[in-house]
């Protein structure tokens, strides 16, 4: 097919033509038009060659970019902010290079990404909200703007190699499968090269899904032992690598997005032991103690102090003295899993810094390492062994609904549970702040910021109390390397950046920050200027307009951590910065406000596709994880299975989900087996006897009141196996796509894992499998609209 192709998708074989060696990049037919390629990208040999134009050369002694950011790390997670967490690695990049303690960025992931990689603030650069909503609406687009250089596009035009490993969550999710448009995918959007997990969070130990470039990484399952942020970190280090050993000179870029630490919380069982008994004294006692290391450190004000559980969330946060011991062991091994994870981050420095070190190239490599919003409440008051039971769906849950499944405290961390630490320690992680993610309060904003570069030119290191907010990086990152913008994209102007760059902050202490910037999320707003900052913590009524609902006046250079509301004494400056903070959010496209959740309801009705019957086939990589949830995801639908058995017939038919949820149905021991994972809890039935020869079957999935499904086998037209009534998997459960012929990557049933891993079908075939999606659900909220018609008849 022509990589001009006006429609489609479009794939490549064989030998590529016309590719330089030594390009150190994506393989060419990528580059030119082909979302994918297999096979060899060679030069001819022609003397009727036309000559290449000229590649852009970076400047002599360019530095390398490394910038590292972890996702949901409360601002004093790490040791430079006041974390008894063991942080060796990042604590030497501090040591030597700059603190930043006035840091700020978007109160979600995806927005905070977006306005990293553009310059621009999160909603003009399409994320007003992470990248699984639709609605129609510019701030809400959920996918970079075309006309917004990434910095990895404009680096890669200066002369840079660039490499991304680990989260994008920068894609909409209805375009993350194999099928869609590519065009804001890693690659397309400036990196040579990719590795890593497209969506929001995977498992560490059994990640969902992976992906190389723009393919999935076809593997049937994981190694004992396996753990992606190692392999990330390998990879990474394999990039830097693999362009040394073809140029050693061209200056690289490495955005190294870690899964960690959001939920599912996972860690190694080693790391986790070495955090055995730290957390015994409880959330209350650690907060304080942190905020002591972090005033010794100076990296909060003199005039911060701790919020009081009147205004810290002390309703949700029971006080450690009154909690069981068995509640106590519960919530303690939780922390040791996150602290572990933060560990692992640290250790993943560690090893990138000395290959660096070891290259001789250390010295001239900028590094930053942040976060990218506040530490997160989502686990609630006693955390969640359950992720996915209480994640993602906005209808009520039934009064008996199970979200934290027990299980072994030494499961924890580990590959079969999906874990979310509590609410008390999501307070520890933003110490001294108040508040978390998803929040305007600085508990879902301020975070930290660490930078590091021995050989800048004119530096003066140490600590940085200037105002910074996320959509400055891009900018400061081009300043220092000497590379422009780009002034155009796909033959349109480039937008102006908001953010500017804060180079001069590494050479004068008493250089400018930013002066103002707006905050919203889910109509939470927010407006600093200079020491003012101005909150709304609920979105406004509809009479009220923009500006309207309660606002809160704080002081932030007396009161950092927001505990004096000053609104009823200045209520000309609170009217004055809410109008400023309308203005601001009319410019950068914040509206309509998702004040109450519709905008995650609206879907364009091009998805209406993705819930059509799909013939799946057996032995491919996993259909992908959103794709899949439209054929299953609160409504009924059956699966339809035609297969050959011989006498010694053994394997999985066909899996959907992980341990975090899921579904499969396998031949075991001769015999019919339906297993069901209810977010941890396990329904196995086995039916009859497996004879040989052809056999047809259905499964059927049915809804039943309060949010419960019943499943049921056929065979060959014969009622074979039921499993009356089971909780209902919806939101982002199954995580798994699904997979035809074993059981991918995250078991479903653990036992069977054990005993035979994926599983692959053996003895016989699985001719023809299809899902028949049934009626939605009457919790499913979706609406979908003609969005893509409505927004092509404006342009036109």
């Amino acid at each position: 097919m022509a990589a001009d192709a006006s429609s489609g998708t479009t794939a490549g074989i064989g030998a590529g033509t016309g590719t330089h060696a030594d390009a150190g990049a994506a393989a060419e037919p990528v580059r030119r038009g082909y979302e994918r390629f297999t096979g060899r990208a060679a030069e001819f040999a022609s003397e009727s060659r036309p000559a290449w134009p000229a590649r852009p050369q970076a400047r002599e002694g360019a530095p390398n970019v490394v910038v590292v950011l972890v996702d949901d790390l409360g601002f004093s997670d790490l040791g430079p902010f006041g974390s008894e967490i063991p942080t060796p690695n990042i604590d030497r990049l501090a040591d030597g290079g700059w603190v930043f303690t006035n840091y700020r960025t978007a109160p979600m992931c995806s927005p905070a990404r977006a306005a990293l990689l553009t310059g621009l603030n999160p909603h003009r650069a399409g994320f007003g909200f992470v990248a699984h909503i639709d609605p129609g609406y510019p701030g809400y687009a959920c996918e970079l703007p075309e006309d917004a250089p990434t910095l990895a596009e404009s680096l890669r035009a200066g002369g840079y190699a660039t490499f991304m490993v680990g989260k994008w969550h920068l894609t909409v999710e209805s375009r993350l499968h194999d099928g869609a448009d590519r065009s804001s995918w890693p690659v397309q959007r400036g990196f040579d090269r990719y590795f890593g997990s497209m969506d929001g969070f995977t498992s560490l130990h059994h990640p969902h899904r992976l992906v190389r470039d723009n393919s999935v990484v076809d593997v049937a399952e994981f190694p004992d032992g396996y753990f992606l942020t190692d392999e990330l970190t390998c990879e990474a280090i394999a990039m830097i690598d693999e362009l040394r050993a073809n140029d050693t000179a061209k200056p690289f870029f490495l955005y190294y997005a870690h899964t960690s630490v959001h939920g599912p919380i996972q860690a190694k069982p080693e790391d986790i032991a070495r955090h055995e008994g730290r957390y015994e004294r409880g959330w209350n006692a650690l907060r304080e103690a942190r905020f002591a290391r972090q005033r010794e450190l100076g990296v909060v004000p003199a005039a911060a102090v701790l919020p009081p559980d009147a205004l810290a969330d002390g309703d949700r946060i029971p006080h450690w003295d009154t909690l069981t011991d068995a509640e106590r062991a519960l919530f303690a091994r939780h922390m040791e899993v996150y602290a572990a994870a933060v560990d692992e981050v640290d250790q993943s420095v560690g090893r990138i810094v000395a290959r660096l070190d070891e290259l001789g190239e250390l010295e001239n490599t900028i590094i930053l390492v942040a976060s990218d919003n506040g530490g997160t409440a989502e686990g609630g008051p006693s955390g969640t062994r359950s992720y996915f039971a209480q994640f993602g769906l906005s209808a009520e849950l039934p009064p008996d609904w199970v979200s934290d499944v027990p299980r072994e405290l030494d499961e924890l961390g580990g590959p079969r549970v999906f874990g979310q630490y509590p609410t008390g320690w999501a307070r520890v992680s933003n110490t001294p702040f108040r508040s978390f993610k998803s929040s305007t309060y600085e508990g879902g904003v301020h975070a930290p910021l660490v930078v590091s570069w021995p050989a800048a030119p004119g530096a003066v290191q140490g600590l940085r109390e200037q105002f910074v907010f996320v959509s400055d990086l891009a900018p400061t990152i081009l300043e220092l390397t000497g590379v422009a913008p780009l002034a155009e994209r796909g033959g349109r102007p480039a937008q102006r950046p908001d953010g500017r760059s804060v180079a001069e902050l590494l050479r004068n202490p008493e250089g400018p920050g930013r002066e103002a910037q707006y905050f919203e999320c889910v109509g939470r707003r927010a407006f600093v200027a200079g020491e003012w900052k101005a909150l709304s913590p609920t979105p406004p009524g509809r009479e009220e307009g923009a500006a309207g609902g309660r606002w809160e006046l704080y002081d932030l250079a007396a009161d950092p951590s927001e505990t004096r509301d000053l609104a009823a004494r200045e209520p000309a400056l609170v009217r004055e910065l809410a109008e400023r903070w309308r203005t601001e959010a009319w410019r950068n496209t914040v509206f309509p406000l998702d004040d109450d959740g519709s905008l995650q309801e609206v879907r364009p009705a091009g998805e209406a596709a993705l819930s059509e019957p799909v013939v799946l086939p057996a032995f491919r990589p996993p259909l992908e994880r959103f794709r899949a949830s439209r054929l299953t995801v609160l409504r009924s639908f059956a699966v339809e299975a035609e297969l050959l058995a011989d006498a010694d017939a053994a394997g999985v038919v066909v899996a959907h989900g992980d341990q975090g949820g899921g579904y499969l149905l396998a031949i075991d021991e001769g015999r019919w087996l339906l297993s069901y994972n209810a977010y941890g809890v396990m329904h196995r039935v086995r039916g009859g006897r497996v004879g040989p020869g052809p056999h047809g079957l259905r499964l059927r999935v049915d809804e039943l009141d309060g949010l419960r499904w019943r499943l049921s086998l056929d065979v060959d037209g014969v009622a074979d196996a039921v499993v009356p009534s089971v909780p209902m998997l919806f939101g982002m459960a199954p995580f798994t796509g699904i997979s035809v012929g074993y059981d991918y990557g995250g078991p479903v049933d653990w036992e069977l894992h054990e005993a035979h891993g994926a599983f692959r079908f053996t003895g016989g075939s699985i001719e023809r499998l299809r899902y028949v999606p049934g009626a939605p659900s009457r919790h499913d909220r979706r609406v979908l609209r003609a969005i893509d018609e409505a927004v092509a008849a404006i342009a036109d």
